[in-house]
Parts: C-alpha cells; structure tokens; sequence
C-alpha cells in the first residue's frame, strides 16, 4: 500500500511499489487534508492500473528519471516472453491455414496455399507476428505493384488486395490469439470494372451457326440461362428435370472434380425455355447414358479452357465478331430475357443481383425495347436451324 510523506520542503511525497522496486515522488502540492485527500486517490490509481497490468510510469510522471529504468525493464520482459509465445508469421500462418482448410473448397485452399507460399511467407516469413507494422503492409503492397507477369503485364489491383486481405486476416487471428494489436488495414486499391459487352441477338446467331455442330447446344443452353462455366462443364443429368421442366444448379466443376456452388445463393432452380429444352432433349440423346450433360467421348466434363481456346475464340474470329471473354455470355443472356420483356424480379433470382435496380442500371442500356412482351427475340438464333449432336 502506497503512502504519502512530507519532505523538508513542506511539500507531499508520494510513496509505493512498482516492479518491485520503492518509487518516490515528488509533487508540488503542499501538506494540507485536501491536498492529502487528492493523493490517495491518485495513489489508489495507480495501484489499481499495476494490478490489471495497465500501469505506464510516464504517464504519471513523465519528468521522473525512473521513466527510462522501467521502460528498458518493460523491453528486457517482453523480450522474454516474446520467445516463448509469439511465433514468425511463416509459423503462425502454417497453423491458420491447416485450422481454416476445412471449411475451404477444395479449389480454393489450392489457391490460398499458392498465395500465402508464394507471396506471404516470402515477404514476411522470418517477421515475428506482433512486430509487422502497417508501414510493412504499405511496403509489400508497393513490391507486388512491380511484379510482372510472363507477357509484362502488371499484376491486376484486385489481386494485389486479394494478398492483402490474406495477410490482414492472419494477422488479426494472431493478434486475438496473443493480444497485440494488429495494424490498421489498408484502403483496397480501386479496381477497374470489367466491361460488360454482350453480344446482340444478330451476333448470337451467327455464333450459333459457326460453332462445330457438337457444341451447338451446349452454347444455346449457356446463352439462355446464363450458367457459370463451372456449373454447365459439371452438369448432371439426375439435375435436370424435364418432368418440372427446371434444371437444378447444385454443383460446379473445378480442378477437375465437382464441388458446391460458388456460396449458397448459387444453389438455384433455373426454368427451362423452349429453346433450352430443346437443346437438352437433343443433348440427352449423344450423352444421356453417361453421368454429365455435356461431355467428352470418354464420358469426361469438357475442358473450359480447351473450349476456350479451341472453339470459343476460333468461333468468334470465323464469325469476324469482336474478342470476347466467356463471360460475356453470361452478360448476353441477361439483355436476352430483358428483351422479352421477362419480369426483371425473375431475370434477377438466377443471375443473383439482390436487387431489379442493379439489372437495370448494368443492362438495359443495351435493350433497344423494353416492353416487348412476345418471345420472337429468341426464335430466329435459337428455335434450331442447327440441331446440336455429334458430327
């Protein structure tokens, strides 16, 4: 318990322990029942802040020459104990990552096994979790701004703040686990939006009468509903019901295995149009026996970057159409059923948008009309000049 004295100068001293060592100091206040009074209380502070482990000396008494005895005996304990439970990041995000694997697709803890070996552990491996700062967080955002691909080009901004996020997660994961305070995250870099530039309906025919006759309904049915590449390439069979007259969208197909869909939203029912059943009922008799819709000759999921290659992007330049990526297809079908003049609450349930005003605001910039009410916008490109099968 601390205690309060009178110097030859008249004059309060205060009086107590601290890491085991007698502190004593001075004040200005002279003796008087007030000023006693007012020092217990703040003797009665202190004392409180060193039980809960709180208690800085400067912020007492910053002029007192014992500020720099207990601050270097602060660093010599931390020292201490530092060695004993702060690991590097190497370890700690060896440990992170074998704990959260098990709720990571398969596909994805690849990719976070590339990312945090090949650009985390690199950068900060040998830096103990508590001491990287947010200026070192500035600094490896800075590195990867140099790195250039095989072709020269820069690396994107959504990827450098992809390892971003990643560092930033383990390190506040460390920092719950062995209380320090994590550096404050950075501002993700801007990313440039992709543009959205589907094909019209013109362009939709002559991609469908230029594509190889096997792949004819494979691309009706992605032009139509608007499927991702990994949930046409891992369709089933058992997913499609004629009966109900829906395809059920359970699965998707990456790194050659099926897996859940993207998230839960993904999981989704997705009404068959004429066209698309059609297209599947023809389907069915070139693979119906087999496990996938679409299929290889050996009963294999196709290869979305060898249709990519070898039938996407040759098909666009035999048509002479514009370099599109795949995912355009996606975009196409989007402004197809906005021109039917489909309700935009049921275009929207299947492309995911939680709300009609962001389907507008993408896409009706690319319908001439949007208050047809017929379905004539599909039947020249899609009512089947070409029946698809094998050749």
């Amino acid at each position: 318990m601390g205690s309060i004295r009178v110097r030859g100068s008249g004059n309060l001293q205060i009086d107590f322990r601290y890491m085991g060592t007698r502190c004593r100091e001075q004040t200005a206040l002279p003796d008087s029942a007030a000023n006693r009074k007012t020092l217990e209380k703040l003797i009665q502070k202190i004392e409180a802040e060193i039980l809960l482990g709180t208690f800085v000396y400067s912020n007492y008494f910053p002029n007192s020459k014992m500020v720099a005895r207990f601050e270097k005996q602060q660093q010599r304990l931390l020292a201490g104990n530092r060695a004993e439970r702060v690991p590097t990041f190497e370890e700690f995000a060896v440990i992170w990552m074998d704990e959260m694997q098990v709720s990571w697709r398969d596909s994805y803890r690849k990719t976070m096994a590339i990312l945090v070996g090949n650009r985390l552990i690199p950068h900060f491996g040998k830096m103990e979790v508590d001491r990287i700062t947010k200026a070192d967080l500035i600094q490896f955002r800075a590195t990867l701004g140099k790195v250039r691909r095989e072709n020269g080009e820069q690396i994107s901004a959504g990827y450098i703040n992809r390892n971003l996020k990643v560092v930033q997660m383990i390190l506040s994961e460390a920092a719950d686990r062995y209380q320090f305070t994590a550096p404050k995250r950075l501002k993700p870099l801007k990313v440039q939006k992709s543009d959205v530039d589907p094909f019209t309906l013109d362009e939709v025919e002559r991609f469908l009468m230029q594509v190889p006759l096997q792949f004819v309904n494979y691309f009706i049915v992605r032009f139509v509903t608007g499927v991702r590449t990994g949930e046409i390439d891992g369709l089933k069979w058992r997913f499609v019901d004629f009966d109900r007259g829906i395809i059920l969208i359970r699965e998707t197909w990456v790194g050659g295995r099926a897996e859940y869909t993207k998230n839960d939203g993904s999981q989704r029912e997705i009404v068959m149009s004429q066209p698309v059943r059609d297209s599947l009922k023809r389907q069915f008799d070139v693979t119906g026996k087999g496990e996938f819709v679409f299929a290889t000759l050996n009963g294999t999921p196709f290869n979305h970057r060898n249709i990519t290659q070898r039938v996407w992007y040759p098909t666009l330049k035999a048509c002479g159409l514009p370099e599109r990526v795949p995912k355009q297809i996606r975009h196409t079908a989007a402004t197809l059923w906005l021109a039917v003049g489909k309700n935009p609450e049921w275009i929207a349930s299947p492309w995911e948008h939680q709300t009609t005003e962001m389907l507008f605001r993408v896409y009706s910039r690319f319908v001439a009309n949007l208050t047809r009410q017929d379905n004539s916008v599909f039947d020249s490109p899609l009512k089947a000049q070409r029946t698809g099968g094998a050749e």
